[in-house]
């Protein structure tokens, strides 16, 4: 008869053994690592600072309020799924050199695309893509646009073409 004890005393040894052999450092360094740079990544992706720039609540009070103070209107097409929208947010929209420009030459909106109230203005200025941003004037006509994420040397240089020298 064969003895069992012996083989069953060998699986178990085994099994022991496989469980205390560690992993080298460099791999539990890596991943660790890893995991640091990923979580530091998805924070800066989805972090968007406040900004004091006076985003109006609708495109209606904007084009009434663009007509009485004979300014243009911003408007930024987003989404709260859109991560360079959040990007051009932390960017463009928080530096103070732009709020200022902003705040004093234009009628800034954002408009969420996911919005049921928007799909007029998404179907009127023909949206597919966010971030959008364009600019119009007090009676919705085009007068510049972006398409796609833009930084903040451009959309400055975006804002002097459109006679905003005055920031």
């Amino acid at each position: 008869m064969k003895n069992t004890n012996n083989l069953s005393t060998n699986s178990s040894t085994f099994s022991l053994n496989v469980l205390k052999t560690k992993s080298h450092p460099f791999w539990r360094w890596f991943w660790l690592t890893f995991l640091m740079v990923s979580l530091a990544y998805a924070w800066y992706s989805f972090y968007v600072p406040s900004s004091d720039i006076g985003w109006a609540n609708s495109m209606d009070s904007a084009r009434e309020l663009a007509r009485d103070s004979n300014t243009n209107i911003l408007l930024f097409f987003t989404g709260k799924w859109c991560v360079p929208c959040r990007v051009m947010k932390r960017e463009v929209f928080a530096d103070k050199e732009v709020m200022k420009a902003i705040n004093s030459q234009f009628v800034p909106v954002i408009i969420n695309i996911d919005d049921p109230n928007a799909e007029d203005l998404i179907m009127q200025y023909k949206v597919g893509t966010t971030p959008i941003t364009i600019f119009t004037n007090p009676e919705g006509e085009v007068i510049d646009y972006a398409v796609g994420k833009i930084g903040k040397t451009k959309f400055l240089e975006m804002l002097k073409n459109l006679g905003t020298e005055g920031f």
